[in-house]
């Protein structure tokens, strides 16, 4: 058995794809289990860790992904769409039990839920406290953390409060908008998961782990709403919405999946709040990041991170409260995107200088009147209008001014991303690539806009009618321009 191995098991899912890394931080060797290990692939420590196929359900794989280990975190759970998924729930923990006893690993770690003694709970909340239960029986010590709300980008319960947040700005919300939660920031989370692997042998308990702050739902709805630059929300709850029809009802205003929405809201039925906090104490570990800020980590970079990982070459910086590339399409917030895909028949370099060439004198490729209406609207809300133009005729760099845009990243001859500076209820950009092709070049235009609250996606509807027109001729007039430019020197 070695001491600084690790396997993770549930490695493709919210806390396990963001454990793995915190684990090879601390010096442990990972190895993880998956049943489809394709699904890692994307992860960007994928290189530095070992995969076996298996399931713990049917026990395949099991014996060799546990041997030679001496943690082994148990990340696994079912959704409450599966027929029988307490009964799969219970079945995948007794195999992993058992199958870690015969390995002799010296600890099992779980990530639970954290619900209230002695009260009727949901089935899924249900689950979760009987998964815990079967492994704190099992023949290896465990240490089963019981967590509410966890807050990151990504995590199903946050991505519901955000979407229930920046898109009401008026809700009737059931009773449980009422119940009193401890939510926890994912780094911390993290840190005690990683910590638990170093208890002492004779430490075979459940562990609640919260945050600093105990608040109401509603109370992290305002408080979202504060640190996201919304205003606070008006909230009218009604004691009619059953589970079944406020998850519905959640499914119609956010993306977050019926399957997934539905136990998150059967489990704000009860109070989520700590009863003691032993692991702190066991680990010395106080450290705890207040909701406000956790919030603040999570929606900092969630956009611009969506930017980064689909079009350059910037790998994931590797804070956990950021978002990962494998995480589901619904996680880290709306971003619209308009994308205009063309095939030049001009070498990349005649393509770039058209690229680069933007704006100023030579304007936006495409309805000149349409831009430059648009300018002067934005400076009469108190924009900046149309004025300012460009520092250099033919040259870009990161920061300058580009009429009512400013050029954010410019990757020369590949990459250019302006973002705009106009008054706009939402941050936007557009983005230009350009790759070489089979005898072509490829020109790649995206128009992202990330929506502020209901006036946000109400804005990005009402100009969805023109992208066709404005942003459909821009690609193919620079692709002419490249095309006519290409073929100058061959004329002289």
């Amino acid at each position: 058995m070695n001491g600084r191995r690790a396997l993770v098991t549930g490695a493709t899912g919210y806390i396990g794809g963001r454990l793995v890394p915190q684990l090879l931080d601390a010096g442990f060797e990972v190895r993880c289990l998956a049943r489809d290990p394709g699904k890692l692939r994307d992860h960007p420590w994928r290189e530095r860790v070992e995969v076996v196929r298996g399931d713990v359900v049917s026990g395949e794989g099991l014996r060799e992904a546990l041997a030679d280990v001496g943690v082994a975190y148990y990340l696994v759970h079912s959704m409450a769409g599966d027929r029988d998924f307490s009964g799969t729930d219970a079945r995948g923990a007794r195999n992993f039990a058992d199958a870690a006893a015969g390995a002799e690993v010296s600890r099992v770690v779980y990530l639970g839920g954290l619900a209230p003694e002695g009260e009727h709970l949901s089935a899924h909340m249900a689950s979760r406290t009987e998964v815990g239960r079967i492994l704190l029986e099992g023949p290896v010590p465990a240490a089963v953390l019981r967590a509410a709300v966890i807050i990151g980008s990504g995590s199903a319960s946050f991505e519901m409060l955000r979407y229930l947040t920046e898109r009401l700005p008026v809700m009737t919300t059931p009773r449980w908008v009422r119940s009193r939660v401890q939510p926890i920031a994912v780094r911390d989370v993290l840190r005690l998961l990683v910590g638990s692997a170093d208890l002492p042998p004779d430490r075979n308990r459940a562990f609640d782990v919260g945050g600093p702050d105990v608040l109401t739902y509603a109370d992290m709805i305002q408080r979202f709403a504060k640190a996201a630059g919304l205003r606070p929300r008006v909230i009218l709850p009604v004691p009619v919405l059953s589970p079944g029809l406020s998850s519905l009802w959640v499914g119609l205003v956010t993306p977050v999946p019926p399957a997934i929405a539905r136990p998150l809201v059967e489990s704000l039925r009860h109070d989520a709040v700590c009863g003691e906090d032993d692991l702190s104490d066991l680990l010395g570990d106080h450290e705890r990041i207040g909701f406000d800020r956790a919030v603040g980590l999570a929606i900092r970079r969630t956009a611009q991170s969506r930017v980064d990982t689909r079009w350059t070459s910037a790998s994931w910086a590797g804070a956990p409260s950021d978002p990962l590339p494998s995480d589901p399409d619904w996680a880290g917030g709306s971003l619209y995107t308009d994308e205009r895909v063309r095939e030049v028949d001009a070498p990349p370099e005649a393509v770039w200088r058209v690229v680069e060439g933007i704006g100023g004198e030579r304007g936006w490729y495409s309805w000149p009147l349409a831009w430059a209406a648009r300018g002067w609207i934005d400076l009469a809300v108190g924009g900046v209008g149309p004025r300012r133009g460009r520092r250099d005729p033919g040259r870009l760099r990161v920061g300058d001014s580009l009429d009512f845009w400013r050029v954010e990243e410019i990757v020369p001859g590949r990459l250019l991303r302006l973002r705009a500076e106009m008054r706009l209820p939402g941050p936007a950009w557009l983005e230009f690539t350009v790759e070489r092709g089979e005898g072509r070049t490829v020109l790649r235009q995206r128009a992202l806009f990330r929506p502020r609250g209901l006036t946000g996606h109400l804005y990005w509807a009402a100009v969805t009618p023109f992208h066709g027109v404005v942003f459909g001729s821009m690609s193919r007039n620079m692709a002419r321009m490249a095309q006519s430019e290409a073929r100058e020197p061959a004329a002289v």
